[in-house]
């Protein structure tokens, strides 16, 4: 046997779900929000790491690896998610005496693209040693 609704209780569940539907809609863009942003950081961290790999492996006293390497990232943008990481921009450093890096900084798609004060900022910076031959006499100057 079924309860009746009372009469009083008619369009409740109408009224229900107006309430819970904004909470619920908000709730799944949060979640694709959140996976576009970590999809852009792993594109960036990508990025940076080809960057990086390409730095480390030019010659010592090379002056070109700036170039090389912004521009590998770059590509790397490219090939893989130039959508997914807008405004992507690859800068180089170095640290005294033989450690390059290279860091890519690029904005996150964003799903409601009607709210620009939500900007999802990525930056991923990888880098290390330069690869050089070091002699075994105690020097620690790469030749």
């Amino acid at each position: 046997m079924r309860a009746r609704p009372r009469r009083g209780e008619r369009g409740v569940s109408v009224v229900e779900l107006a309430l819970l539907m904004p909470v619920i809609l908000a709730t799944a863009l949060l979640i694709v929000q959140v996976a576009f942003w970590f999809h852009a950081r792993q594109v960036a961290e990508a990025a940076a790491r080809e960057g990086a790999r390409v730095a480390r492996s030019a010659p010592f006293d090379s002056g070109a690896w700036q170039g090389a390497a912004t521009g590998k990232a770059t590509e790397i943008v490219r090939t893989i998610g130039p959508r997914l990481l807008a405004n992507a921009a690859a800068t180089t450093s170095e640290k005294e005496p033989d450690e390059r890096f290279v860091t890519v900084t690029g904005s996150a798609v964003q799903v409601i693209p009607l709210l620009p004060a939500l900007s999802f900022t990525v930056t991923a910076t990888a880098g290390g040693p330069v690869e050089c031959f070091r002699p075994d006499n105690g020097g620690e100057d790469c030749e």
